[in-house]
């Protein structure tokens, strides 16, 4: 028998569908169960995995690839729930890969017009609300899409099975799905293990990977795994090696060939590379035009910074995601620049804190220093100056941290 995949724009009935197909069928569905077991085996809270799939994006994702190891957790727990007579919904159902003979992919879809007339039908809410509520959800679909496919959700290329949920109905949809999921074609045969057990081998090697500090796209076929390399690299040998480390100890793996992507660089002789400057950066200031310019002024320096209006929001964004170095204002209406100096040092001590303002006095110098502050810069700041301070502090964060090894 088959496993069943199915997606379905909002409001198309998509929950229902899969319940009453797995009540007739008498299959699994095991969609809801993926994330839960993702987040127990991993101990990683369940809405980190959600997030992952539905955004917003975590702010210094660039740098800590946080998505990527929350999306290879989650391929790594579906691949090895899946067999046959399973009904899979929703996000995770599109990271099935397409090359599973057995897996029959279904899309339930309707236009705007005819989504908002069902739901204010039924409910009776404001159409206008129910209108923007689509929006959103479509708008976080395509997202999901892009991110995997760099295609959108409606794209019939990605499914067996496109279903108008407007012309059929759920009982329409319902009748069709069961038809189509029962044909031979669909059957669990040996050609569909091998690319199940693929997948498997795939997402152990890609977690492994990411669990080391590595994060280069992959294949399996065969238990042959083929990791791509597609960005600048410093000594490929060395990289190779370390990438047939990790694998070769994986199981299922028979063989790994590392080869290069379009986007591959090896270094010049001519290249002077300094890892001097930080990776993650915060830039906290209520004058959002400054804040604005600073932020792409530092971009033209390869630096690509976070940027928040407000101590709450800083303090809060730190609660999910820690800089390395933050660049601060102190004057700032509700939570000032003190308190979130003073709330940095006291959480997160291995941040460096640059002050940058433009009402400062040497009293305000004094304390900031005795608080803790890495630098006290005035506006307006010349950026390499700055610059210049942040290349120190990322020196004195990994001089601190390398004190700190046993």
């Amino acid at each position: 028998m088959a496993i069943l995949s199915i997606f379905s724009a909002s409001f198309c009935g998509g929950n229902e569908i899969a319940d009453h197909l797995a009540t007739r069928l008498r299959w699994n569905r095991i969609d809801g169960e993926i994330l839960s077991a993702a987040a127990q085996r991993f101990d990683v809270p369940e809405k980190n995995f959600s997030r992952a799939m539905e955004g917003p994006p975590f702010v210094f994702n660039k740098f800590t690839h946080r998505r990527e190891k929350l999306l290879a957790q989650l391929k790594l727990t579906l691949s090895e729930a899946l067999t046959d007579r399973q009904i899979v919904h929703g996000y995770v159902s599109l990271l099935i890969p397409s090359n599973i003979g057995h897996v029959m992919r279904v899309c339930l879809l309707a236009d705007l017009e005819w989504r908002a007339n069902h739901v204010t039908e039924k409910t009776a809410e404001d159409r206008s609300r129910v209108v923007r509520s689509i929006r959103a959800a479509d708008l976080k679909s395509a997202q999901w899409t892009n991110l995997l496919y760099k295609s959108t959700p409606w794209d019939k290329t990605l499914y067996d099975l496109v279903i108008p949920i407007s012309d059929t109905g759920t009982d329409g949809a319902i009748q069709l799905i069961e038809e189509n999921v029962r044909k031979p074609v669909l059957s669990y045969s040996d050609s569909a293990r091998r690319s199940l057990e693929d997948f498997k081998v795939a997402s152990r090697c890609e977690t492994a990977l990411m669990e080391e500090g590595y994060y280069h796209a992959l294949s399996c076929r065969d238990g042959v795994v083929t990791v791509i390399v597609d960005e600048y690299v410093i000594m490929m040998n060395r990289l190779e090696s370390e990438i047939n480390r990790i694998i070769q100890l994986v199981k299922g793996v028979k063989e790994v060939q590392v080869t290069t992507g379009p986007n591959y660089r090896p270094p010049s002789v001519f290249s002077n590379v300094e890892f001097e400057l930080p990776e993650k950066v915060l830039l906290v200031d209520d004058e959002k035009d400054f804040v604005t310019t600073l932020s792409e002024r530092l971009e033209m320096r390869d630096i690509e910074p976070a940027v928040v209006y407000s101590g709450e929001e800083a303090l809060n964004l730190m609660q999910e995601e820690v800089p390395e170095v933050i660049v601060l204002d102190l004057r700032m209406p509700g939570i000032d620049g003190i308190e979130v100096l003073k709330k940095t040092r006291s959480e997160h001590p291995d941040v460096a804190v640059i002050i940058l303002t433009g009402h400062g006095s040497e009293k305000d110098r004094d304390l900031c220093m005795s608080l803790g502050a890495f630098a006290y810069l005035e506006k307006p700041v010349d950026i390499d100056e700055l610059s210049t301070t942040m290349k120190r502090a990322k020196e004195s964060i990994r001089s601190r941290l390398h004190n700190k090894r046993p």
